[in-house]
């Protein structure tokens, strides 16, 4: 056994020992690769740290249309960025998006930076974002002015009208309403789509809305301080003494809506007008041409009669011509009378009336807020008078006409007052109902029933009468017509042709013919002869001539 230990010791004797040896560096190479991966990691960081652009959040209302790791951020059609992530707020009112810029687009992550999803929208200004019906909806993107950073924005729910850096200009209208305008609106010069309105908000106080209206450049030059601004939206139909009359921009501002301007007509100052600058949107063209209306005046006036048909903004007219509007139509109880009668205020425009005016102010002098009750009471005091008169026989409305009425009773007017209190007087149609009412009450007045027994008793008192006519009258009557026409038919055959006394009538006339014959030839002889009266005829006279004799039986008779 010991041999055998001894043998396996010399063999392992003689097998090669190995050598350690020790590297010089005190760390192993194996650590060389997970060094080599922390480098490369490292690298790509610093890498996508250099190349990544900012990080935004913005918040939609909704996020309809996008979604995280494909939908894409666009600038020109141009992508400057993708949705990495969406999360919902903890209120759940909105969505907030997170959005990778590319490096090149830090610019899109300034102040006053507008972005909003562009999808296919179809409302009354037009059809948007046809072609993502096959792209898929994206995020627009319009750059701001500004150099100031900011990483949260607030999406827009609707496209902007107009993106910064489009040349052109912004202006501000104030109206009393928002009509039928919208956002996208066209605006129109000379019947040309020059811009479009691109907002609007209510006034501070309510009482007003104000619209923002873009012109695109070169239109926007047109645009001076002298503009007149009106809504063209609709159809505007007129019926005047030269027929009917259809005025309208275009098809769209029948739909839409939209707003006109144009220039007033003669010399003007043609300088463009600065940004921002403040117009008036007027109702209708004509108003909006219309001479300055100048301050307006508010005035009051009191009806005793009711007032059905009058209506706010019915027209307020002087000799027919149109000076304001009514403004409020209210009702007022006056205790003495117990009556309620109708307090009609208005706004009327005095310089409406021209070179009028001008002299009226002239005439009273003064201040101008001092002249006009001055004006009034002068007016007054010459029969000027308020009256509700009809304006449409067919639908009833009325109107105020202010007009000298020179049987009115005397009325003064203090020009101390305020508001100014015009006189009133019945209109012709209150006139009418006057006058109906009237002979309603005579009408009401005539004894009907007395004249309804009185008549009935005289109609049986004739009918007793024709009666008594038909039984006893009327047999006399019929008697006494045959006597007559026997006397007449005897009368008849006396004086026919040949009845003797027509033929001792035609004897008798010739009788006197003939004697009136002979008279003629004894004077024609007298004439010639006078002194036959002393001396008588002579042998030589003419014997009278007779007529022939007629063709009766006498005549023959008397023949030789």
């Amino acid at each position: 056994m010991s041999d055998t230990n001894q043998g396996n010791t010399s063999r392992e004797d003689d097998l090669p020992q190995p050598e350690v040896r020790r590297s010089r560096v005190g760390v192993s190479l194996i650590w060389l690769v997970p060094i080599v991966a922390a480098l490369v990691g490292i690298s790509l960081l610093v890498n996508y740290y250099l190349s990544a652009g900012p990080r935004i959040t913005v918040t939609f209302l909704t996020a309809e249309g996008i979604e995280a790791g494909k939908t894409q951020v666009k600038y020109k059609n141009v992508v400057i960025g993708k949705v990495t992530n969406m999360r919902l707020s903890k209120d759940r009112t909105h969505v907030s998006v997170m959005i990778d810029l590319e490096k090149d687009a830090h610019g899109f992550a300034t102040k006053g930076t507008r972005y909003w999803v562009v999808r296919p929208r179809v409302g009354a200004s037009g059809v948007s974002g046809i072609d993502t019906l096959l792209s898929g909806a994206f995020i627009g993107a319009d750059a701001g002015n500004s150099d100031d950073e900011q990483s949260d924005f607030t999406g827009l729910e609707t496209p902007p009208a107009v993106t910064h850096g489009a040349p052109g200009r912004r202006f501000t209208l104030h109206a009393n309403d928002l009509g039928s305008l919208d956002i996208g609106s066209p605006v129109y010069y000379r019947r040309i789509q020059v811009g479009r309105i691109v907002s609007y908000q209510l006034d501070d106080d309510g009482k007003g809305v104000t619209f923002q209206l873009f012109v695109d450049g070169p239109n926007d030059r047109f645009v001076t301080k002298e503009t007149r601004f009106w809504n063209a939206s609709g159809v505007d139909v007129s019926l005047g003494a030269d027929g009917l009359k259809m005025n309208t921009q275009s098809l769209a501002t029948v739909i839409a809506g939209g707003v006109a301007f144009q220039n007033p007509m003669g010399p003007h100052d043609e300088a463009p007008a600065p940004e921002m600058n403040s117009f008036t949107l007027f109702g209708d063209q004509a108003t909006a041409m219309a001479p300055p209306d100048g301050k307006p005046r508010y005035i009051r006036m009191r009806f005793a009669h009711s007032l059905r048909g009058l209506n706010v903004d019915a027209p307020v007219e002087l000799l027919g011509m149109k000076i304001g509007r009514v403004v409020a139509v209210n009702l007022d109880y006056d205790p003495k009378t117990q009556t309620f009668p109708v307090i009609v205020g208005a706004v009327i425009y005095p310089q409406r009336l021209g070179q009028a005016a001008d002299k009226l102010a002239k005439a009273v002098g003064g201040d101008e807020d001092q002249a006009f009750p001055k004006i009034m009471s002068g007016l007054v005091a010459h029969g000027l008078r308020a009256q509700a008169r009809n304006g449409n026989l067919l639908t009833g409305q009325l109107y105020i006409a202010l007009d000298f009425d020179p049987k009115a009773p005397k009325a003064t007017l203090d020009p101390n007052s305020k508001p100014v209190e015009i006189p009133t007087t019945p209109g012709d149609f209150d006139h009418l109902q006057e006058q109906l009412s009237s002979i309603i009450d005579k009408v009401e007045k005539i004894p009907f029933d007395s004249i309804g027994k009185n008549l009935d008793g005289s109609l049986k008192e004739l009918h007793g009468t024709l009666k008594q006519v038909n039984s006893d009258l009327l047999p006399e009557a019929k008697k006494t017509l045959e006597g007559v026409n026997t006397t007449v038919g005897t009368a008849n055959q006396a004086l026919s042709e040949d009845s003797p006394l027509q033929q001792n009538i035609g004897n008798t006339l010739e009788e006197l013919q003939r004697t009136i014959r002979s008279v003629r030839v004894f004077t024609d002889y007298l004439g010639r002869h006078p002194e036959a009266l002393l001396r008588g005829r002579g042998a030589d006279a003419p014997a009278p001539k007779l007529p022939a004799p007629s063709n009766s039986k006498q005549g023959k008779e008397e023949q030789p």
